[in-house]
């Protein structure tokens, strides 16, 4: 089976459109949005890209299940509280996703976790690989693999940043997308973070060793 496990989007509808391009090429047999789907700049636009998706299924990140009072309003209290139901965690194909680890949407997991902290996160987990995300920064541990941000990476590159898993091996994708479009979008929004978000994301990009010192390990 091969699924294409698309994390931390944060509300970048350029983003995800240019990403669900290169999914349709792939001929995967499954999408999973393994959550923080629309908490940014375009939530209801970011969730009719997403609902559109073939074989879709849905992992409820930290942001779903304590939305904010603006997301509530732009997608309606009804998509909100569909959303804060999405489960923690499904299984296809002996492969877990999940947004951060099995048993937390919120635990940090970085380049610098040691070894002996991530196999006791996965401690008892019955799955041939867990796919995680939630610190927006690819990585290959072991039976643990994070697969990055679409909306928000922390990766020192302005970009789309994905996994696909095919038969439970895990194979890391990037993607360009029209930054100028974001950024013009952006400021003609009514997000409050839009003008640090475009100046810290988009005019640069975070690197992993930023996003580090600020999670530690």
């Amino acid at each position: 089976m091969k699924v294409a496990a698309l994390y931390d989007v944060h509300g970048m509808p350029w983003a995800l459109e240019a990403v669900l391009a290169e999914v349709e090429r792939e001929r995967v047999d499954a999408v999973v949005f393994g959550g923080d789907l629309v908490a940014g700049p375009y939530p209801a636009e970011t969730i009719v890209l997403a609902r559109a998706v073939p074989n879709a299924s849905f992992v409820r990140g930290n942001a779903e299940r304590e939305a904010d009072e603006r997301i509530v309003a732009k997608l309606g209290a009804a998509e909100a509280d569909t959303e804060r139901r999405w489960p923690a965690q499904i299984t296809l194909d002996g492969v877990l996703y999940c947004h951060a680890t099995p048993e937390s949407d919120e635990v940090m997991v970085t380049d610098a976790s040691t070894d002996e902290k991530i196999a006791g996160l996965l401690a008892g987990v019955e799955a041939r690989l867990v796919v995680g995300g939630h610190t927006h920064m690819q990585q290959h541990r072991g039976a643990y693999v994070n697969a990055g941000s679409i909306g928000m990476p922390y990766e020192g590159e302005v970009a789309a940043f994905w996994l696909v898993v095919d038969d439970g091996d895990p194979s890391f994708r990037k993607t360009p997308f029209d930054v100028d479009a974001a950024v013009e979008a952006l400021q003609a929004s009514d997000w409050p973070g839009a003008e640090s978000f475009v100046d810290e994301n988009l005019r640069r990009a975070v690197t992993r060793d930023e996003a580090i010192a600020a999670f530690g390990g």
